[in-house]
């Protein structure tokens, strides 16, 4: 009884943060200090003392989070990342380039190969849909082509990012909380992937001959060659970022990389002076004016800081609960559904469960983690297969519940309602595709031998 009370004051607890705009780490140290308290009671019934139980969750809780130090690393270095593509001119070349390669018939099917692109170079859904997607949507707009359903391409390519990009923030928490590589799960997502974007390339480009653009609006790109230094060196810092890692180069090092090359063409090419530069990397970029430059807004190490101490606390929370074995009654539950409907299955309802209810791409991933993890092992799974299975179910169903923020910010941005929505194919395509093809393609027999899992 005593844990679903702690779960009503936690769950209300986030709708009230939600609502009042406040931070989830609030709610969540609300959560952390219930749970810590029925886990001190749960010790105390087995004869262990309050100092003492006290001392054990810490440990407990630390060495969870120990584990995920890299993961958190990365995160922090990604909020560098995000400067640096703003100050190198390497998001606004890709815009700009992008859009002086528009053809009226491959409108929809260049915002959709652009915005995936570019949400992988960068892994944000919300950057780039507050860069790109903007552009892109006054182009619409001006060009007669319907607004929903190019917001509704622009939502399927930003997702393509957010979920397999090495350095978004939402695949580094989901390796992260599981415990496993986030190299070897680009890997899976990329595979797991060629089918849906395959066929949502397809349907885009029918779309694109359908609904073709009038004609591109010459005045945004005048107002870009105005508002910004259109170097091709702003591409330099992508191309980096995207090769290094096929080159065996590990995140930290090829994010790393990428950072040096885009300060180093900030310098050079922009001329940025460097105490602007290094303020920039910490604190984000912001616009002076009121123009076009706004849209560069945001980035820097400050804005990773509210993720990578959420991740924290989540680990805190996975320690406690797995010392205690508090979830284990409901773990039982679903293991059993595990075995009679499929881990997959369970997977997405839990997902889906869990987005309704906390609104948050972040919340959903730590809780059907938490839930999950027992289950899956007790039942032949593996961590390698519920990292996949969570990217591939809560991941992109956070991004199509319209009460979510995943869903609403990227929707507010480009001034559209869910009426979005039903455009967005490559959203629904990939647990689609991944419910008829995990058994045969991306069974953990069928990992092992490509040396996909760790089994």
């Amino acid at each position: 009884m005593g844990l679903v009370i702690a779960f009503v004051i936690f769950i209300g607890g986030m709708i009230t943060a939600l609502i009042l705009g406040l931070s989830m780490i609030l709610p969540l140290l609300l959560g952390l200090v219930l749970f810590a308290i029925l886990g001190l009671r749960t010790l105390k019934g087995s004869g262990i003392g309050y100092g003492e139980g006290i001392r054990e969750l810490s440990r407990w809780s630390w060495g969870s989070i120990k584990e995920s130090l890299v993961v958190i690393e990365v995160m922090l270095i990604i909020g560098f990342i995000t400067a640096a593509w703003r100050i190198s001119g390497t998001i606004t070349v890709f815009v700009y380039y992008g859009i002086k390669i528009i053809i009226p018939p491959a409108f929809l099917l260049t915002a959709f190969l652009l915005s995936c692109l570019l949400s992988y170079a960068l892994g944000t859904s919300f950057g780039v849909a507050g860069t790109l997607g903007v552009i892109f949507m006054a182009l619409a707009r001006s060009g007669g082509v319907d607004p929903l359903i190019t917001a509704g391409v622009i939502m399927s390519g930003i997702y393509f990012g957010d979920r397999g990009s090495p350095v978004s923030s939402s695949a580094n928490m989901v390796a992260g909380v599981t415990k496993t590589d986030i190299m070897g799960n680009v890997r899976l997502m990329f595979k797991t992937a060629a089918l849906p974007f395959a066929i949502s390339i397809g349907l885009y480009a029918v779309l694109s001959f359908m609904n073709p653009i009038g004609h591109v609006d010459t005045e945004i790109v005048n107002a870009f060659e105005k508002a910004f230094t259109l170097s091709p060196w702003g591409f330099l810092p992508a191309a980096v970022m995207l090769l290094l890692p096929l080159l065996k180069v590990g995140v930290i090092m090829s994010i790393t990389a990428s950072i040096v090359t885009g300060a180093v063409i900030a310098l050079a090419v922009e001329k940025i002076a460097f105490l602007d530069m290094c303020k920039i990397l910490f604190l984000g970029y912001h616009s002076e004016g009121t123009g076009l430059g706004t849209i560069l807004d945001g980035g820097g190490l400050c804005s990773m800081l509210e993720i990578a101490a959420i991740l924290i606390i989540s680990c805190a929370y996975s320690g406690i609960f797995n010392r205690t074995e508090m979830l284990e009654s409901f773990q039982d539950f679903i293991g059993r559904g595990c075995s009679s409907m499929g881990r997959l299955a369970v997977t997405f309802f839990l997902s889906v469960a869990t987005c309704f209810v906390f609104c948050n791409q972040t919340i959903a991933t730590l809780m059907c983690n938490d839930l999950l993890t027992k289950p899956y092992l007790n039942t032949g799974g593996t961590r390698q297969e519920l990292a996949i299975d969570m990217e591939n179910t809560v991941i992109i169903v956070v991004g199509l519940i319209p009460w979510c923020i995943a869903c609403s910010v990227p929707l507010r941005f480009m001034g559209v309602g869910i009426g979005a929505l039903p455009w967005a194919f490559y959203m629904y395509l990939v647990p689609a595709c991944y419910f008829f093809t995990k058994k045969r393609w991306f069974s953990n027999r069928a990992l092992v031998s490509e040396g996909l899992s760790d089994r």
